[in-house]
This record gives C-alpha cells, structure tokens and sequence, in this order.
C-alpha cells in the first residue's frame, strides 16, 4: 500500500510544488525568516496549499531530519481538475452522482466516506484545498483502498463548484437538520451532488443557502446528529434504493 510521502527542507519543498507533486499539507515553523522561507509561504499561497504555522516542536516530532523550519506531506493519490472530473462523467454517464465534502477534517470519516462512496457508484469526490482532511495512510486504510478508485477534485472554494455543477445540470443538495424535508422527500434519480459538513459545524452557511435542496435524516433518540460518515451512508444508500428499486 503507498503511504503518505513526507518531504523536508525548504528548497526541497519548493522544488516538489513547482514540479506539480500532489502536496496535501505544509508545515511551516513559526517565527520563520529569510528569503528562501518568504519564496516559500508566497509558493504556498499563490498555489493554494493546505499549510499550518506550527511551533518547531511539532516539526521535530514529524521528522528526525534536519527540517530547516518547513515539512510537507505529499499525498499517495493524484487529484483531479474539477471541470475535466464533471465534463468527462457528464459525457459517460446519464445521471451522474457527485459528493462535496465542505470542511471535512477527520482522515478517517473521510476514508470512510471514500468507501461507501465507491460501494455505491459515486462519479466523484469534491473537496476543498484548504482546510478538509488530508489523503493520508490512515485515509487510505480506513478507505480500504477505495481512494485509489474514486476520483476526487480539489478546488479553491466549495462554492463556486456548486455554482459549477449546478451550471452543468447538476442538482445540489445539501444534508443538513436545518430543514423540515427529509432525505425520503426528495427525488436523487436525477443528476445530483449531495453536500456532507464538517464534523463540528456542518455545512457552511454560504453553501446552504447555494444548494438547491436541504435535506436531513429522521432521528428518533436523544442524540441530536450521528457521525458524518454514517450520515453520508445513508444519504448514499437512499440514492441507490431509488435508482435501483
């Protein structure tokens, strides 16, 4: 199984970014100074990179190696470009079935995500450059090596990929208790995105108010919500009982 690359050094970090490397996290120490480290957060910006400012304590324990203030995680998988991922299943594929994850940050919720996703013919997987869960050994694991099967796109805002699909004939729905529908109101034999939020705070407001639909599950107990990967299981089994009954 291919594990999560980590790279050290800050000119061997710049060099894997320019040469295009699947890069899911930097880790820069704080305090930082000089040239080639100010080339570096600006590398890290303008591309969009995942990145954290960390104490060097938090480096010396993600490498023995001589880090030189900065450490980065390259991802075992290759992401795909957003508009090619939607044009090439829109062209295959009469109702396509698309997942966005807004802000998703546990690698395992977001293994297991990955494999129900597969189980249940998701053409794709959306998530956010910034700020959602890495692909990870544990993602992988926890996916059981799903994620080498199902594509997954990066994008810079949540948003404007709803915007995108819904400009593509894609309907948006979002899973969310904010609403009075339920998962078992709406219709999912037509081409549809389902919306999953953060484990801590759900969906974004933004992203509620751009989705089409707001949909959640009935819950009959005490507890308010149950956990985004089995949320997301449902949500996807409900469109394969429709599509397929």
């Amino acid at each position: 199984m291919n594990k999560t690359t980590q790279i050290y050094g800050i000119r061997a970090i710049i060099e894997a970014i320019n040469h295009e490397e699947p890069i899911d996290k930097v880790f820069l120490q704080k305090g930082l100074k000089g040239d080639l480290s100010r080339e570096l957060e600006s590398l890290v910006r303008r591309k969009g990179i995942n990145s954290s400012y960390v104490p060097i304590e938090k480096l010396n324990r993600l490498t023995k190696n001589n880090h030189q203030g900065a450490v980065a995680n390259i991802s075992p998988i290759s992401f795909h470009e957003l508009e090619q991922l939607v044009e090439s299943v829109m062209e295959t594929n009469e109702t396509p079935l698309f997942l966005i994850l807004d802000q998703l940050s546990d690698v395992r919720n977001f293994g297991a995500i990955i494999r129900t996703a597969e189980c249940t013919g998701v053409n794709g997987i959306i998530i956010q450059k910034k700020g959602a869960a890495p692909v990870t050994a544990d993602t992988i694991k926890t996916s059981a090596g799903a994620a080498f099967k199902v594509r997954i796109a990066k994008v810079d805002h949540v948003k404007d990929a709803v915007y995108y699909l819904q400009a593509s004939g894609v309907t948006v729905i979002a899973a969310t208790e904010k609403t009075k529908n339920t998962i078992y109101d709406l219709d999912f034999t037509i081409p549809c995105a389902i919306v999953m939020g953060a484990e801590d705070r759900g969906i974004s407001p933004s992203i509620l108010k751009a989705s089409d639909h707001l949909a959640k599950l009935p819950l009959l107990g005490e507890i308010e919500s149950l956990n985004v990967s089995v949320a997301c299981a449902v949500f996807l089994y409900e469109v394969v009982r429709q599509r397929h009954s």
